[in-house]
């Protein structure tokens, strides 16, 4: 199990319904989108961090493991505007006005990439991918993507269990050791996903599958309370940067 995964099963939200946690953390990620970068994206980022850290009860050390490579990305698309490609001083130099812009960008594209962890680290995707069809989703469609989840955990444990024979068998001493393990690691994680998907189907025709899998859902209702609560917040922010955004323009 991935350590966001396992972090969504223990969260403290875990017995809330999806749809107040989507309130909450999809509207973080719609208002870093949608107010101004500054302030809005660093009210809403502040905001994300105060939730996820204090009432979701998000350990810090996991939370950065986790919004690290989101990050990456967001500093990797703000750097490219920072550059200008042709002009009369060369053929690439820094563009004019290109640093605020690249940190207005990355503002707010981090803030939004809190938002969704802010419903990833509390949703576990077992709560919310059955309910997709009470939402309107095709029952086949989200019977797939449940499969293919549940699967990746599989094929993820197969191959950390080769990678650790490999290890054992002194596959990783040489360079020329590691391409030949990682090409083996490839072909073997090929034939398995193969194998469990042929077995799978064979199961599923064995147990009569008509189109729809049926699992238990936790119960769970939705809170007005919680609900309320997080729409206000989102009410607050947005205010904020509304009486915020002359004064510091």
């Amino acid at each position: 199990m991935l350590p966001i995964d396992a972090a969504a099963h223990s969260s403290r939200w875990r017995r809330r319904h999806p749809v107040d946690k989507a309130v909450l953390g999809l509207g973080l990620t719609v208002l870093a989108i949608s107010l101004p970068p500054w302030p809005g994206a660093a009210l809403v980022l502040g905001t994300a961090l105060t939730v996820l850290l204090g009432p979701a009860g998000v350990p810090a050390r996991r939370l950065w493991r986790a919004y690290r490579v989101p990050l990456g990305f967001c500093v990797t698309g703000a750097v490219t505007l920072l550059f200008q490609v042709g002009g009369p001083d060369g053929f690439v130099t820094l563009a004019d006005g290109g640093p605020a812009r690249a940190g207005l960008l990355l503002l707010r594209t981090s803030a939004a990439s809190l938002g969704v962890l802010l419903f990833a680290f509390t949703t576990p995707m077992s709560d919310l991918l059955p309910r997709l069809v009470r939402a309107g989703v095709p029952a086949p469609v989200v019977d797939v993507a449940l499969m293919t989840y549940r699967t990746g955990f599989l094929l993820l444990d197969s191959v950390r269990r080769v990678r650790e024979a490999q290890a054992a068998r002194l596959g990783h001493t040489t360079r020329a050791a590691q391409w030949r393990s990682t090409a083996g690691l490839g072909a073997i994680a090929f034939v398995r996903a193969f194998d469990r998907a042929a077995r799978l189907q064979a199961g599923l025709a064995g147990r009569g599958y008509e189109g729809t899998l049926r699992v238990l859902v936790p119960e769970a209702r939705v809170s007005l309370r919680f609900t309320a609560a997080s729409l206000l917040l989102l009410a607050a922010v947005t205010a904020a940067t509304l009486a915020l955004e002359s004064p510091l323009s």
